[in-house]
């Protein structure tokens, strides 16, 4: 099984659009192939972040944290982050590579250029296009 650390663009794209990998992605959760981590931290920010006003217009908040409520639940919550900022240009992304080096899981984003000091931690990074690829290909 593959652990993941998913980037935040990743679960905005997933749920404003019911086409493209990041929705197929996300409607794979729970089928026993991959597992998100998370911190408290990281929770946080997908909550703050998916209850934005207008930025995910086909869901109330009561569906946004329905949907939390499923991801956390399948999510490995790793309790405490080793911090090594600053690495990342993006401040913001710090929280996902100090999470995904913490736990040695793989970063999932559509920002893969954000990430790529990641490689010198021996984190893998990918789209979610080409991580469902890979999935297909496991048996």
């Amino acid at each position: 099984m593959y652990e993941v650390v998913i980037d935040t663009n990743v679960l905005v794209s997933a749920l404003r659009s019911k086409r493209g990998a990041s929705h197929e992605l996300v409607r794979s959760l729970g089928q026993g192939q991959w597992q998100p981590t998370i911190s408290v931290a990281l929770a946080l920010e997908y909550e703050d972040v998916l209850k934005r006003s207008g930025l995910i217009e086909a869901l109330d908040e009561a569906a946004i944290d329905d949907f939390l409520n499923y991801l956390f639940r399948e999510a490995r919550l790793v309790p405490s982050v080793v911090r090594r900022r600053p690495t990342l240009r993006d401040p913001d992304d710090e929280r996902i590579l100090e999470l995904a080096i913490t736990s040695g899981a793989m970063i999932i984003t559509h920002n893969t250029k954000h990430f790529s000091e990641a490689l010198r931690f021996g984190i893998d990074i990918e789209t979610p296009a080409r991580f469902l690829k890979t999935l297909r290909q496991d048996p």
